[in-house]
């Protein structure tokens, strides 16, 4: 987990069956202690991040985490998801609850907060962006957390009823989220689409936006009145920090040396190939294994060659994981076992399912009447075993990863043609359906995430499967942990006997700090915490 030394807030008062368990098989990251070390207020912090935000709208689909670093730190959320215990902690909401067939959702809400153009925060307000997210649709990545939505109540100025037509119990955690995070009514005047700049977005957060300059730099400055950031956090008051900027600094060698040369703060996105010559020059490291879906390669169902199961089952099978987790990336990265990477509420092991067998993937694919051309590559009825791969250039490791796994199929006769872009275009080919493959991961803490990943009604891989459906809908309207979990498992067992993804290594978020930063921690999604705690030494 990531370096955070405060004291944690005593957990929610919730109904028990919604309270979310620890992820316990987390370990404490390595990094400078500064227990003892007494925070300075002000400073102005640099850190340098991969990518331009694209759009400061939180809710707003088409963009990554990079973007949710910045956004973090201009609007706040109903609960705030402790990544010490997993536990749902109070953030504007002071507490919940919820009916017994997770339809209902009550929050009582504080009444001291204000948004940063100085109108009070109130009911009205969760009942509006909710509304607003519901409303842009697609536009949104939020709303996959809102279907069944049948409304806001607002009951009085500090208390939301939020209602679902049908059982969802994730809802409480998606409140956590950035995406879901609450926004003021001068944003709400603005149309959804004409808010990526930033300009419009009012939030409560502890920084409010001096200056977007695209593919440049994102410039914050702090609040003075904030007071009301999560107790776990260490700082419930004015951000230590006079001001952060996120300065786009697409190299991944460049970061580093811009970091190691003082030139910036906090380094983000560290490459594992940087990582021991960070370690060896003396700068901390913040770190944390991202939970949700594992990167892997998942399919185009509605694509013949790969809606064949024993073409999927081939894959499988000739895929070396363990080679290309050693050869791309490092041990701070666990070799995936299942589509829900192992930080995940609701992981299950499906390891068995999976295992580096170039033998049975070549048995597979002649029984399936596939046969090798003279160029090695096999061929079925005129037609070349010819695959197209989508992937992000946003994470380094990436291209060796999938040129690794290009010549692991290719010694089987799978020909894989590499296609890769930036997040708006690989969003805009899963859309379109342009791809036979995808190479991806999602990171949330929560293990809903198969269900918005894999679910019919949101996949993007065209997956239409009753007996999967059915699972991720059920998991869906169970509010006991326990019971919940065990309804995952079995569907990371369907995914996994059905090949709709094949899990190769789990992702680790990175940060690189000098030894004056202090503060700076990753959330319960491995992303970007809020930065209210965060102070320098010089």
């Amino acid at each position: 987990m990531t370096t955070r030394r405060s004291t944690l807030a005593a957990a929610l008062a919730v109904t028990a069956a919604l309270a979310l368990s620890a992820c316990a098989n987390t370990a404490a990251a390595p990094g400078a202690d500064t227990a003892s070390a007494t925070p300075v207020q002000g400073g102005d912090l640099t850190f340098a991040v991969a990518n331009d935000p694209i759009s400061l709208n939180p809710s707003s689909t088409g963009s990554g985490n990079d973007t949710l670093y910045v956004t973090r730190q201009l609007v706040d959320s109903l609960l705030y998801q402790n990544p010490e215990t997993g536990a749902l902690d109070p953030w504007l909401a002071t507490a919940y609850t919820s009916n017994a067939d997770a339809t209902e959702f009550t929050f009582s809400l504080r009444d001291d907060v204000t948004f940063s153009d100085g109108t009070p925060f109130t009911a009205a307000n969760v009942k509006a962006t909710f509304d607003d997210i519901v409303a842009a649709g697609a536009l949104s990545q939020a709303v996959s957390s809102f279907v069944g939505y049948a409304g806001t109540d607002v009951v009085d100025d500090h208390t939301a009823l939020v209602r679902f037509s049908s059982p969802n119990a994730a809802f409480p955690n998606s409140t956590a989220s950035v995406a879901l995070g609450i926004v003021g009514d001068a944003t709400l005047a603005v149309p959804y689409d004409q808010r990526a700049d930033g300009k419009a977005v009012v939030g409560t957060g502890p920084f409010t936006l001096k200056t977007y300059t695209k593919d440049t730099s994102t410039v914050l400055t702090a609040r003075e009145d904030y007071a009301w950031a999560p107790a776990a956090l260490g700082n419930d008051g004015r951000a230590r920090l006079d001001s952060v900027t996120f300065q786009i600094v697409p190299e991944a060698s460049v970061r580093t040396g811009s970091l190691t040369s003082d030139q910036v703060d906090v380094a983000g996105s560290v490459q594992p190939n940087d990582v021991a010559s960070l370690e060896q020059a003396g700068y901390p490291l913040v770190w944390r294994g991202n939970p949700g879906i594992s990167f892997g390669l998942s399919f185009n169902l509605s694509h013949p060659i790969v809606a064949d199961l024993a073409v999927r089952q081939a894959i499988a099978a000739a895929v070396d994981a363990k080679t290309v987790r050693d050869t791309a990336l490092n041990d701070y990265f666990a070799i995936a076992t299942s589509a829900l990477a192992a930080t995940t509420p609701g992981y299950a092991d499906e390891s068995a399912s999976f295992g580096y067998d170039p033998d049975r993937a070549a048995a597979l694919l002649d029984a399936a009447g596939w046969t090798a051309g003279a160029d090695g590559i096999r061929e079925k009825d005129g037609q070349k075993l010819q695959l197209k791969l989508w992937w992000i250039t946003n994470f380094g490791p990436n291209q060796t990863s999938l040129e690794l796994i290009q010549q692991q199929l290719k010694a089987v006769g799978i020909d894989i043609q590499l296609q890769s872009g930036p997040v708006p275009d690989f969003l805009e080919a899963q859309k379109n359906g342009d791809f036979d493959i995808v190479w991806g991961n999602l990171s949330r803490a929560d293990g809903d995430v198969l269900r918005t990943t894999f679910s019919k009604a949101t996949t993007r891989y065209r997956i239409d499967d009753p007996t999967l459906e059915a699972l991720l809908q059920k998991q869906l309207a169970i509010s006991d942990p326990a019971a919940r979990d065990e309804v995952l498992a079995e569907a990371q067992a369907r995914i996994a006997s059905q090949v709709y993804q094949i899990p190769v290594h789990e992702l680790t978020s990175i940060l690189g700090t000098r030894d004056a930063v202090h503060g700076v921690s990753l959330g319960a999604d491995s992303r970007l915490d809020s930065l209210v705690a965060a102070w320098k030494s010089e």
